[in-house]
This record gives C-alpha cells, sequence and structure tokens, in this order.
C-alpha cells in the first residue's frame, strides 16, 4: 500500500511538474511577471514543485485585461475580408472590361 500511495505522489508531481512546464511555456511573454518569461521557465524546471506553485502564484498574470481571448474567424464570416475581396472582383472585372475595349479598338484601328 505504501508503494502505491509512493507510486501515486510521485505521478501526481510529475504530472504538476510538466503542467506548469507547459502552462510557463506557452503563456504569452506579456504575461510573465516579476522576472522574463525564460527565467520562469528555468525556475520551473530547476525547482519542480515549488518552482511550479510560484509560477501559478506569482509569476503568472490572470488580470481580466490581459486574459481576454482574441477572437478568429473564418475568411467568410470577417467583413473585412469579404469587402477586401469584393473590392478585388470589382477590379478585376474592370480590368477585363477594359481588355475587351483594348481588343476592341486594336480591330476596329486603321493600321490592319
Amino acid at each position: 500500500m505504501r508503494a502505491f500511495l509512493t507510486l501515486a505522489a510521485g505521478a501526481l508531481i510529475i504530472g504538476f511538474w510538466v503542467y506548469t512546464v507547459v502552462d510557463c511555456s506557452l503563456t504569452d511573454a506579456r504575461r510573465a511577471r516579476g522576472i522574463p518569461k525564460p527565467a520562469w521557465i528555468l525556475v520551473v524546471i530547476v525547482f519542480n514543485v515549488i518552482g511550479g506553485a510560484l509560477w501559478l502564484i506569482i509569476g503568472k498574470d490572470r488580470s481580466a485585461g490581459s486574459s481576454e481571448q482574441i477572437r478568429v474567424t473564418a475568411p467568410e464570416d470577417d467583413p473585412t475580408f469579404i469587402r477586401k475581396l469584393g473590392n478585388e472582383m470589382d477590379q478585376d472585372e474592370r480590368i477585363r472590361e477594359l481588355e475587351r475595349e483594348i481588343a476592341e479598338l486594336d480591330e476596329d484601328s486603321p493600321d490592319k
């Protein structure tokens, strides 16, 4: 039973350590407080549980302003993209119309 508890505690410690290393690595550098992000990663790796706890308690900025998610939209849902696409299609149509007019003028020219 004691071996099982030791194994379970070890697995929890390793899981917590891996979680904090990944969390620290993937967090935006602007959200790291106190010391630069690379230093936090080193602290979390070297000091395992204590470093991970310090990262979660002190190092990671959890203020409401910095945790806002950037809303990513698909191109067809982005009005700016649709407007730009419409403008490009209008330009392409104008270019084709001008090319047709130039071709007609070339056919009608007396040089031929």
